[in-house]
């Protein structure tokens, strides 16, 4: 395994009009377990083929360790990468196609049998080894696509490209176990390109966040989860998103339309307007009391199940408040929703500038 670092990495498919991938500096740390998480067409995959090498950067310059990569094609790179969609030898056993990354490289037949036999036990393809992969149904054939990436145990890192797209949804959840055991086993370093936020939470030491060919914020799932750094962050995380609210800041204290909802935590920060932001799961419902709340409308109920998502607007504004499951809101009355300061954050230019402190003293807005 190694640290892949980039400095100033950055592509363009165009010839510098727009980029693919903005100019990045980074570094993904020997042995861990990343994911890469963004919308299609934010850059995941470019920036992957670029570690790989199947794309050279328009600018900057890769390193494995201290060892410069730039210019050196795949296979010189000791990379695994597996792709969306299944690479395979279709007329070769399952266990064959297991075994090829191997005797390619001349390890010795005991050790690709117990490395084969070891990875296929955690995939789960004991049952078919003997099988040809053409025989196979595209999921499982997918599989073992993953399983070529994953068997050999000495690589610089183990790339893998939404690697489930084509797995049975109710297979995703075992898989998503088993890579992170197998990750637990080998020690690879690796980076799992995906678009789906439980993939990325369930899977990852470490989440890396892109937008528009830039990484807006990393770090472990719960800190993307309770402090986003970014508006896209709070949105694209969560189910729900985080709710966003327009407000502005005159003195100290922050107003949306005419009620004042708390006051700016720590330093000052200048007067303006700004967006609230708070997750559905730490709004809360109370009537009006000691305590000031914004006055919004019910609009409907989502029931879940497991709990419900009251729909609500501020004014024109739609506020989304996840409470127990049962709840009696109606249609159309008026309730006062609360926000926990130390979960609401204020934003400028989409960025964290801050956040709320409550008016009262109390924790609450």
């Amino acid at each position: 395994m190694a640290d892949i670092r980039l400095e100033g990495v950055g592509h363009s498919y165009d010839g510098g009009k727009t980029w693919a991938l903005k100019p990045t500096t980074w570094t993904w740390r020997g042995s861990r377990a990343y994911a890469l998480l963004g919308p299609s067409g934010c850059g995941k995959t470019t920036l992957l083929n670029i570690i790989s090498g199947l794309i050279t950067p328009t600018v900057g310059r890769i390193f494995f360790d201290d060892r410069e990569v730039t210019g050196v094609p795949t296979a010189g790179r000791n990379i695994a990468q597996v792709f969306q969609f299944p690479v395979l030898y279709e007329e070769m056993s399952v266990y064959d196609n297991l075994a090829f990354p191997l005797r390619n490289r001349k390890v010795p037949k005991q050790e690709i049998d117990q490395r084969v036999r070891q990875v296929s036990r955690l995939l789960g393809l004991d049952h078919v080894l003997r099988r040809r992969s053409r025989r196979l149904d595209a999921g499982r054939q997918q599989i073992v696509s993953l399983g070529r990436g994953l068997v050999r145990s000495q690589v610089a890192a183990v790339l893998l490209d939404e690697p489930l797209t084509v797995v049975d949804p109710a297979m995703k959840w075992t898989l998503r176990s088993k890579l992170k055991e197998i990750h637990r086993d080998t020690g690879h370093t690796l980076v799992y390109v995906t678009h789906d936020q439980t993939e990325a939470l369930t899977f990852a030491d470490e989440v890396v966040v892109l937008k528009d060919g830039a990484i807006v914020q990393a770090g472990e799932p719960a800190e993307l989860f309770l402090s986003p750094a970014h508006e896209f962050v709070g949105h694209f995380i969560g189910s729900p998103g985080m709710n966003m609210l327009p407000a502005e800041i005159a003195g100290d204290v922050v107003r949306v339309g005419q009620a004042d909802v708390g006051r700016t935590a720590g330093e000052v920060l200048p007067p303006g307007p700004v967006r609230i932001g708070v997750r559905p799961e730490f709004v809360r419902i109370t009537a009006p009391g000691n305590s000031p709340g914004l006055a919004a409308q019910v609009t409907g109920i989502d029931r879940m199940g497991a709990y419900d998502l009251v729909h609500t607007l501020v004014g024109e504004h739609p506020v989304i408040v996840k409470t127990d499951a049962g709840s009696a809101y109606e249609p159309d009355a008026v309730e006062f929703l609360h926000f926990p300061a130390d979960r609401t954050f204020l934003f400028r230019d989409e960025v964290r500038c801050g956040s709320l402190a409550p008016l009262n003293g109390r924790g609450q807005a």
